[in-house]
């Protein structure tokens, strides 16, 4: 028969350390939000790479952002960028220009149809928030999110500082 102490010593020996422990948890939770999230994008042919620049071309609308500094203010690098605008552009979500005077600077800004898609979006993004995390108090909330960005901090450097600025 195994008692609650032999049990607690075993599972405490699935983890080489303290803080992998905390990683793996982190990992898996991020797992499963992110099955949530994908549940809903794929309704609307988006990945969340494409929505997130949505939202961040949404957010200087009508004006437009280049393509370097979309890249910093991205949730997640994306590797190939170039790839995921065309796609967005060939959807009519988004629209890039060349500067006249710097041919190698792009613009790029979003569309009618992609301001469109972002507010028939909206009700059920929010709607996917509450499954994700709406069962957490507002003071769990809060504190998850202190507890986040402290994990993070030596780790970001200046080009990932805009999510202090949300």
């Amino acid at each position: 028969m195994t008692t609650f102490t032999q049990k607690s010593k075993k599972q405490q020996s699935r983890f080489d350390s303290p803080e992998q422990e905390v990683y793996l948890h982190l990992w898996r939770t991020y797992d499963c939000l992110k099955a949530v999230e994908e549940s809903l994008f794929v309704q609307y042919d988006l990945s969340a790479q494409q929505y997130n620049v949505l939202r961040l071309l949404q957010q200087v609308s009508p004006g437009s952002m280049q393509t370097m500094e979309l890249g910093r203010r991205m949730i997640s690098r994306a590797p190939d960028t170039t790839r995921m605008l065309d796609r967005l552009e060939k959807r009519a979500l988004i629209q890039r220009s060349r500067l006249p005077d710097n041919r190698r600077v792009v613009e790029i800004a979003i569309t009618k149809q992609g301001l469109a898609l972002l507010k028939e979006m909206a009700r059920a993004v929010l709607e996917m928030h509450q499954r994700q995390l709406g069962h957490l108090s507002a003071a769990q909330q809060k504190q998850f999110v202190k507890l986040l960005k402290l994990a993070r901090e030596p780790h970001e450097d200046a080009t990932c500082d805009w999510l202090e600025h949300e």
